[in-house]
């Protein structure tokens, strides 16, 4: 317990694990419907892309949310655009969009050497870089991420499972899609500092997918990611802490280790079961929801 309780001693390791434990919760809260929608490349892709808004920003002058925070935001949005078009799928709409925009960025980087040293920690996570402005942005982009999935629940559950249906029944899938656009790309701005532009995807889809394998309920599906996520995000800290590894990384590995003992508990389980192992991939969501998650 002391070797526990000693890291809190230092205000950049409370600050740090203040941050990556909202962070967890948020990206476990949003990976739901990125996961449940197959999307699960966004978290990667724009996380890219606003890296290279965060560049421009910076080569500009502008302050690092409001760059970083429009590009992403625009990013999302001609992905979504892109992927309405029935030719071309969303993997490869994401592709081009962030690609794109991650390459303006290393553009940028390889022109200035200085550039560089001020982005490693954008790349890679840096808990040393956390500061109380930082977690006041994830404090708001957490209470306001959980009060537009309180306000249009229904909608993102409609627009999730049956989005060609849900015009006809009355919802504006293209305002709903622009707000999750600016959503998921102010979790990804807000996630940038603790994960790492390299690490994000891994937290937006690991918790879902785990909550995923313990539940067929909508609703305690998005309790349970984002409660997975908070947890792992704080004992990865520690791990990181302790183990003298990049944060991200830390987590992340965390994320994975949980999800290979839940997915050998679940099929043990249906071993006992049924007599033998159900796929894995079954366990994950199918294109329809099942009754249960109307509940």
């Amino acid at each position: 317990m002391p070797d526990l309780i000693y890291p809190l001693e230092f205000a950049f390791f409370r600050q740090g694990l203040a941050a990556a434990t909202m962070v967890g919760a948020l990206t476990g809260l949003i990976g739901v419907f990125v996961v449940l929608r197959r999307m699960s490349y966004i978290g990667h892709g724009l996380s890219h892309a606003v890296f290279g808004g965060a560049v421009v920003g910076y080569v500009a002058g502008i302050n690092f949310y409001a760059a970083a925070g429009l590009w992403g935001f625009v990013s999302a949005l001609l992905i979504n655009q892109t992927t309405r078009r029935r030719q071309i799928g969303a993997d490869a709409a994401i592709g081009i969009v962030t690609t794109s925009s991650f390459a303006v960025g290393v553009a940028l980087i390889s022109r200035a050497s200085s550039v560089t040293r001020n982005f490693d920690a954008a790349l890679f996570g840096n808990l040393l870089g956390v500061s109380r402005g930082d977690l006041w942005v994830i404090a708001g982009v957490l209470v306001t991420t959980v009060i537009v999935v309180f306000f249009t629940y229904k909608q993102l559950l409609f627009m999730t499972f049956d989005p060609d249906v849900a015009p006809a029944y009355g919802v504006a899938t293209g305002w709903l899609d622009a707000l999750f656009a600016l959503v998921l790309a102010a979790t990804i701005i807000a996630s940038i500092r603790i994960m790492g532009v390299t690490m994000i995807a891994a937290s937006i889809v690991i918790p879902p997918v785990v909550a995923r394998l313990l539940t067929d309920r909508f609703a305690v599906m998005l309790v349970l990611s984002s409660a997975l996520g908070a947890v792992v995000a704080f004992v990865g800290l520690y791990i990181s802490y302790f183990a003298d590894i990049a944060s991200g990384a830390a987590i992340v590995l965390t994320s994975a280790t949980l999800f290979g003992v839940t997915l050998a508990a679940v099929s043990a389980r249906e071993w006992v079961r049924s007599g033998r192992p159900r796929a894995a991939l079954q366990a994950l969501p199918a294109a329809e929801p099942e009754p249960p998650l109307f509940d």
